[in-house]
């Protein structure tokens, strides 16, 4: 794993254009994911995201042609840290793009910013980021954490369950999960259970759930946690509801199969989201990599269309931090999602869907639109954020 990280850190750097451009032609964007260990998916689906928006804008940001630099965040903080370093100081790129998880964002968030690159989260949403700690240098093509927990809170509400087991990992998004599900959900909380990031045994919990019978389950277990748990889950012979957000989602489905199907997430997106984008942009990556794009990668797709309306609007000229601020405010570009625009805080302001585990008329795992949750929705933070339109 060591090797294939330095091999990344120190070569993966691909061109999306005719070579021998000027370099004051060229947009230099460092790519910094988890895409080693148990996790490694999710950051895969990013960068394919990414990679696959480069080749649809004709390899070029706002008419410059795009060096991307990738380098892998391993899922440890220390490492991320000297690796977002790397980008800033040897690569010197003028945007950062990442990561996955918000123990790594809470890291590197500092020195990006410090530095004055932007730095746009294709998914960790950390509240901390939200509040008073918002920075005219981070924008989030994703969502503030709560925000998808809410989701199965408000249904959780709405449909009666009066006893709900929470179940999440012990870092930040975790203790987000948990806040964003209590947000609308008044009935009783049985037991707000914490696991370590990356443990892949969860016949404990899974046998406290069973003989304390809760109406149902909420979950937050991303990429090889949630594979195992859903697996688990069904060999324990449990029955009551699963609502989650990142347990079920097409980059966990390949692995999970059958055990997954008629699970609930909350997302601000599914693969059947019917928008002529979303179609074609599906159809895309179903055709490069034979698999159906998840939330990380429609989100990687979308930063890199931010980028490139922020360039367009600058004419390519980045030298004004400003004015680069209020070129990506505008969020001039037709996101996949359909309607999307920022709070003052950097995060996004959208719609917000329950979806369900299916099958594709393919044959392949999905997850599928059930109804509209919340509509327009800003996250509930930025009245706390400084920062003014």
């Amino acid at each position: 794993m060591k090797a294939a990280a330095r091999t990344l850190g120190l070569a993966a750097s691909l061109a999306f254009a005719a070579g021998g451009a000027a370099a004051q032609d060229k947009v230099k964007v460092g790519l910094i994911l988890t895409l080693s260990g148990p996790s490694a998916v999710l950051g895969q689906q990013a960068r394919n995201g990414m990679e696959l928006a480069i080749k649809d804008l004709g390899g070029k940001f706002g008419g410059k042609e795009v060096e991307l630099v990738v380098v892998d965040d391993e899922l440890k903080p220390d490492v991320a840290v000297t690796k977002v370093k790397g980008l800033l100081e040897r690569d010197r790129v003028e945007f950062v793009i990442g990561p996955i998880f918000s123990n790594v964002l809470g890291a590197i968030v500092k020195p990006v910013t410090d530095s004055q690159t932007f730095l746009i989260s294709p998914n960790a949403g950390s509240s901390a980021l939200a509040g008073k700690n918002c920075s005219p240098f981070f924008f989030s093509t994703s969502y503030q954490n709560d925000q998808v927990h809410q989701i199965s809170g408000k249904v959780a509400q709405d449909r009666g369950y009066k006893t709900v087991y929470l179940l999440a990992p012990n870092y930040q998004a975790g203790k987000d999960a948990v806040a964003g599900f209590k947000r609308d959900y008044k009935g009783q909380v049985l037991e707000e259970s914490y696991v370590p990031l990356n443990n892949l045994d969860f016949q404990s919990e899974l046998a406290k759930i069973a003989s304390m019978k809760p109406d149902a389950l909420y979950t937050f277990m991303p990429g090889g946690m949630g594979v195992n748990l859903v697996k688990q889950y069904r060999q324990a012979g449990l029955t009551m509801p699963v609502l989650s957000s990142f347990t079920v989602d097409e980059a966990t489905l390949p692995a999970q199969g059958e055990a997954a199907l008629g699970m609930f997430a909350g997302s601000n997106w599914a693969p059947d989201l019917d928008t002529p984008q979303n179609k074609k942009f599906v159809e895309s990556y179903l055709a490069a990599h034979k698999a159906v794009p998840a939330t990380y990668a429609f989100q990687a797709y979308d930063a890199a269309l931010l980028i490139d309306s922020a360039m367009r609007g600058l004419k390519g000229d980045l030298s004004n931090k400003d004015a680069t601020r209020a070129a990506l405010r505008k969020a001039d570009f037709t996101s996949l999602r359909g309607p999307f625009k920022f709070s003052p805080n950097g995060f996004p302001v959208q719609d917000f869907y329950l979806t369900k585990v299916g099958k594709r008329p393919d044959g392949r795992y999905e997850t599928q639109m059930v109804e509209k949750v919340f509509s327009n929705y800003a996250d509930p933070y930025v009245k706390e954020c400084p920062l003014t339109n």
